[in-house]
């Protein structure tokens, strides 16, 4: 697990050098969705299944750049993924940066947030039993709320991407520790941070 975290400070290192709300100029819905989706993208580093697996994450948060959404116990989630404001600690910590900035990038920063999803996402399917268990941990330790949440984004990837994404069967009882149709093993082996 140490190797994950020299390889997440590089990558956050160079996500924050640049923040991406500078270089980007246009506004609007659209640019600011084909930006975030370049984000996704470039995190993903040409791994379909989990690029698959941050839009179906970006699609049920449903955040947009600048977001800060309170949380009913004091947190906030932040940016286009919603990454909780509980993880700020956690990755200034972890980069030696000051919370403020760390917040502020996951804000306004989307491919910094998207990569702070990855990060969060790729430790929870290291140690999860199966990719929707992690999927679930994304957004919440409760049990049931992780279930509830894993089978609102299995419905999500089915909207964005198909109804055969998952090879036609449903991600929920017996079948519900599959990965997004095409990927097999590799949703649960494949997570290193590269």
């Amino acid at each position: 697990m140490r190797w994950l975290s020299f390889a997440l400070v590089a990558l956050f290192a160079a996500f924050a050098a640049t923040p991406s709300h500078a270089r980007a100029s246009a506004s609007g819905a659209d640019t600011e969705e084909r930006q975030i989706g370049a984000c996704i993208h470039q995190v993903a580093k040409g791994r379909p299944w989990l690029e698959k697996t941050l839009w179906g994450l970006r699609d049920q948060e449903a955040g947009w750049i600048g977001a800060a959404v309170l949380n009913s116990n004091g947190t906030h989630d932040l940016g286009p993924l919603q990454v909780n404001s509980w993880w700020v600690p956690r990755i200034a910590r972890l980069l030696g940066q000051p919370e403020a900035d760390v917040r502020g990038w996951l804000r306004y920063d989307p491919c910094f947030n998207a990569e702070a999803a990855r990060w969060i996402f790729l430790s929870a399917l290291a140690t999860a039993p199966d990719y929707w268990a992690a999927i679930g941990i994304y957004h919440s330790p409760t049990a049931w709320r992780q279930r509830r949440y894993a089978l609102l984004v299995a419905d999500r990837l089915r909207d964005r991407f198909g109804p055969r994404i998952f090879g036609g069967v449903r991600a929920s009882g017996k079948d519900a520790n599959i990965c997004p149709r095409g990927e097999g093993m590799r949703c649960r082996g494949d997570y290193h941070s590269d």
